[in-house]
């Protein structure tokens, strides 16, 4: 850890932060690394049973006095304001169903109403800092070609609702519907947000059934099917909350699926038990056309000495 670093200073502080919902890979790892940081941590979760998941508990065994875990409900205001009482940042994500039958518009209303109930708990939270919003790639890449075509997707770029409702793309409506309600309410209500777009997040319950995979192929060949893992995602997400010069939206990713090769191991690790081919000559390399400078340029300024590494 370099000299001044975050951590020392969230430990002297004893500031509290909440981790919503925190259930999932992300959660998870953002709870271990928050704990390791010495901050407080508020583990809610929605869907899931608090004394069923084992992760959440493991951590509480490590670091009982600085864990607290909650029971929120997306619909239920006074639970979120509950979790996020005397917290000075919070981590806002919403775990997809990993199944595209249980991904549709009552889902995309969930997500709205969780951003609008998450941003306004906030805004009414005296101690609140910064909230840092988990969205996704799918709200920035989904655009008509025919339209207006895009050379390059970055962080101005957002996914066209129409375009989503007409392809019943679920998944990218409501990543980007829920971030524009996110956004909204926090200039109206004064409220300092980052958001993270993140690309499809692999390993557990990353499945070919998964709702976010609908028009893979399409952003395969159109330059913009990215991936990251969950450590990654988690060390940005503790970036764009230490950060004081973090701003606006930033594309996270750490894998570009662009070559055949990579298509095919891609394809593998959805489906493990299917046959492995080697990728076919009449595949060809796809021109990346996505980029994220912006949360490479942070990382590397986060990474110096004047706010230490992540470790």
């Amino acid at each position: 850890m370099c000299p001044g670093a975050p951590m020392a200073a969230a430990a002297e502080s004893d500031k509290s932060v909440c981790v919503m919902d925190a259930s999932g890979p992300l959660g998870h790892a953002l709870v271990h690394r928050l704990l390791r940081r010495g901050y407080t941590v508020h583990a809610a979760t929605y869907d899931h049973s608090l004394h069923e998941d084992a992760a959440l508990l493991a951590a509480a065994g490590h670091d009982e006095g600085r864990l607290k875990l909650f029971r929120a409900d997306p619909f239920d205001y006074h639970s979120i304001a509950d979790a996020v009482r005397g917290c000075s940042g919070l981590f806002c994500m919403f775990n997809t169903h990993e199944d595209q039958a249980s991904c549709d518009e009552v889902m995309v209303e969930v997500e709205v109403r969780a951003a609008q109930n998450v941003l306004e708990a906030c805004a009414q939270t005296v101690t609140m800092e910064r909230v840092v919003f988990t969205s996704s790639v799918t709200a920035v890449v989904w655009k008509d070609d025919d339209h207006k075509p895009v050379d390059a997707f970055d962080e101005r770029n957002w996914s066209d609702l129409n375009l989503c409702r007409k392809r019943k793309l679920w998944h990218a409506l409501a990543k980007t519907l829920s971030e524009k309600t996110a956004w909204a309410l926090a200039m109206d209500r004064g409220v300092d947000m980052v958001a993270i777009n993140a690309g499809l997040l692999t390993g557990p319950g990353l499945s070919s059934d998964h709702p976010c995979l609908k028009g893979v192929p399409e952003m395969y060949e159109h330059g913009v099917l990215v991936t990251v893992d969950a450590d990654f995602l988690a060390d940005a997400h503790v970036v764009a909350y230490e950060c004081p010069t973090a701003f606006g939206r930033y594309l996270c990713f750490n894998n570009v699926v662009c070559r055949p090769e990579d298509a095919l191991q891609f394809a593998q690790m959805l489906t493990p038990s299917a046959p492995c081919y080697p990728p076919s000559d009449e595949l060809k390399v796809i021109p990346q056309r996505i980029q994220n400078k912006k949360l490479n340029n942070l990382m590397v300024e986060f990474a110096s000495a004047i706010y230490g590494d992540l470790d």
